[in-house]
């Protein structure tokens, strides 16, 4: 079993950057693929980023490709999210979310139904 709570949302202008972290508990959490989604109001849940168990491959949307960056650190339990160079279209509720994957198809990384486990989220608002 794994609970996922995600921190660093906030309020911030259209050119800056944020870092948002989860923190996870449980002794699994080295065998789990870590992603990130967002969702804004009247919108589907939308993939963002994901890494794989090993911390080795990373998935980005073309959306954030070249501003986002996902790293993980497992003796932490910690995964995040750099956010730069913000834009107001990144304003969403920001979700992290994980699944036991070892080897999977780019379809399991980026699609949210793949994921078992969920976290809160955290807003990030991006003005303009």
């Amino acid at each position: 079993q794994v609970q996922l709570i995600e921190t660093g949302g906030g309020l911030v202008q259209a050119g800056g950057s944020l870092r948002l972290s989860c923190a996870a508990s449980g002794r699994t959490f080295s065998s789990y693929a870590m992603g990130w989604f967002r969702q804004a109001p009247g919108k589907e849940r939308e993939f963002v980023a994901a890494i794989s168990w090993t911390g080795v491959t990373t998935y980005y949307a073309d959306s954030v490709k070249g501003r986002a960056t996902i790293s993980r650190y497992n003796g932490k339990n910690a995964v995040y999210l750099q956010l730069n160079n913000l834009k107001p279209e990144d304003t969403a509720l920001y979700y992290c979310a994980a699944q036991r994957l070892y080897t999977g198809t780019d379809y399991r990384y980026r699609n949210y139904t793949e994921y078992d486990y969920w976290g809160q989220g955290t807003q990030v608002t991006v003005s303009s």
